[in-house]
C-alpha cells in the first residue's frame, strides 16, 4: 500500500468514530428530553436525506477537487452539526446538518482508493477501510452509549474533539490528478450528468448486481443497528449503554468477514459471495429465540462476519466498474444516493412498525423474511445475467 493509505485510513477511521458515537449521543439526548420511540428511528432518515438530495452535487463537487480537501471541508460541516446540538439545536435537525457533511464526504472518502490504488489492490483496501471502521463503531457504541447515557453533553464535546482531528489528517492525504471533472457547473448539466451516471452503473451487468447488493445491506444494516437496540430492551432487559455493546458484536463480525474477503477473494470472484447474503436472513430471525446475551452476541457476530464477507468483495467491484465508466466521485455517488434510499424506505418503515406498536419479535421477523426474499432475487438476477451471457 501506498504511504498516502494510511494517511487516509486514520482520517477515515476518527471520521467514522464521531459519526458512530454521535448516534448514539443523539438516541441518549432524545431520551433525556423524553422524545417518542419513534423519533430514535427518524434520526436516521434526517441524516440520509442529504445523500439523497445531494448526490446529483456531491459526486462532481469530489471529482473537481483534490479529495483530501473535500474531506476537509466534509468534515467541517459535520463539526459545525455537533457544535449546534451542543448548543441547543433539536438533535433530528443537527444530525441532519451533520448529513451533509457525510454525503459530501463520502464520495471522496471512497472515491480516492481507486485513484491512490491499482485495481489489484481495491479488494484487500476496501478490507482495511472496513475493518477500521467497524472498529471504530466499535468504539463509537462505546463513547456514544457509555458516556451520552451518563451525559450526553460531555460525549458530543469529545465527539466535536475527533471531528477536529480527523479534518487535521485530511490535510497531509495526498493530491492526486483531479480524474472526470465537469465541463459545466449550472443545475441543469448536473442534474443530466448525474442521470447519465445513474443509468450507466445500472445498465452495466456487474455494476448492477454489486450496486443492488450494496444498496441492501446498507439500508438493512443501518435500519439492523436500531432493531437490535430496541429488541434487547426488551429480550434481555439491557439499556442503551448494554445494547450498544451487542450492535459492537456485529461491528467486529463485520471485521472479521472483511479481513477474510480481503485475504480469499478476488475482484474477478467478488460475485460468488451473494449466497451468505441469504444465510445473514435466516440467522436474523433466530434472534426471536434468544434469551441469553451470550447467545445473541454470538448471532450478531456471526450476522456480522457474513454481512463483511459478502458486502466487501461486491464493494470493490462496484467502485472498479465505477471508476472505469463514469468516474470515481461520480459512483460513489451513485451508490451512496441508492444505499441512503435504501435506509430511508427500510428506517422509514421501521418507524411506522414502531409508530403502530408492532411488536420487536414480529418486526425482527420481518426483517429476516425481507434479507432473504431480496438475497434470493438478486441471486437469481446474477445467474439469469451469466446464462444469457454463456448462451451469446
Amino acid at each position: 500500500m501506498r504511504k498516502g493509505f494510511y494517511t487516509l485510513l486514520v482520517a477515515q477511521f476518527l471520521s467514522a468514530l464521531a459519526d458512530n458515537a454521535l448516534l448514539f449521543a443523539a438516541i441518549a439526548l432524545l431520551q433525556q428530553m423524553h422524545a417518542p420511540d419513534w423519533h430514535k428511528p427518524l434520526l436516521l432518515q434526517f441524516f440520509v436525506i442529504s445523500y439523497i438530495v445531494l448526490a446529483p452535487f456531491v459526486g462532481s463537487f469530489a471529482d473537481a477537487l483534490p479529495k483530501g480537501r473535500v474531506m476537509f471541508i466534509s468534515n467541517g460541516i459535520k463539526f459545525f452539526g455537533c457544535v449546534a446540538m451542543i448548543l441547543g439545536m433539536p438533535p433530528l435537525y443537527a444530525y441532519g446538518i451533520v448529513g451533509i457533511g457525510a454525503a459530501a464526504y463520502s464520495p471522496a472518502k471512497y472515491g480516492i482508493l481507486s485513484e491512490l490504488l491499482p485495481p489489484s489492490k481495491l479488494v484487500s483496501a476496501n478490507g482495511w477501510m472496513e475493518g477500521s471502521t467497524v472498529i471504530a463503531i466499535i468504539l463509537g457504541a462505546i463513547i456514544g452509549g457509555k458516556m451520552a447515557s451518563v451525559d450526553p453533553q460531555n460525549a458530543m464535546i469529545v465527539i466535536t474533539v475527533l471531528y477536529l482531528a480527523a479534518a487535521g489528517f485530511n490535510v497531509f492525504i495526498p493530491k492526486l490528478p483531479i480524474d472526470h471533472t465537469i465541463t459545466k457547473k449550472n443545475l441543469w448539466f448536473l442534474l443530466r450528468d448525474f442521470y447519465g451516471s445513474f443509468m450507466a452503473l445500472w445498465r452495466d451487468p456487474q455494476g448492477q448486481v454489486s450496486l443492488s447488493v450494496t444498496t441492501l445491506f446498507w439500508g438493512a444494516g443501518a435500519t439492523l443497528r436500531l432493531v437490535v437496540l430496541a429488541w434487547a430492551a426488551v429480550a434481555l432487559g439491557f439499556g442503551l449503554d448494554q445494547a450498544t455493546l451487542l450492535t459492537a458484536a456485529v461491528a467486529l463480525g463485520v471485521a472479521l468477514g472483511s479481513v477474510i474477503a480481503a485475504r480469499y477473494i478476488t475482484l474477478e470472484n467478488s460475485v460468488k459471495v451473494l449466497p451468505a447474503g441469504v444465510v445473514m436472513g435466516f440467522l436474523v430471525i433466530l434472534m426471536i429465540w434468544s434469551t441469553e446475551w451470550h447467545v445473541a452476541a454470538l448471532l450478531l457476530f456471526t450476522i456480522g462476519v457474513l454481512s463483511g464477507f459478502f458486502v466487501v468483495p461486491l464493494n470493490a467491484l462496484l467502485q472498479h466498474r465505477g471508476h472505469i465508466l463514469i468516474g470515481a466521485g461520480h459512483s460513489i455517488a451513485v451508490q451512496n444516493f441508492n444505499e441512503n434510499l435504501g435506509i430511508l424506505v427500510l428506517s422509514g418503515a421501521y418507524t411506522l412498525m414502531v409508530k403502530a406498536d408492532i411488536h420487536i419479535n414480529y418486526i425482527v421477523v420481518i426483517f429476516g423474511l425481507f434479507v432473504i426474499i431480496s438475497m434470493s432475487m438478486i441471486n437469481r438476477m446474477y445467474r439469469r445475467q451469466i446464462k444469457c451471457a454463456l448462451d451469446v
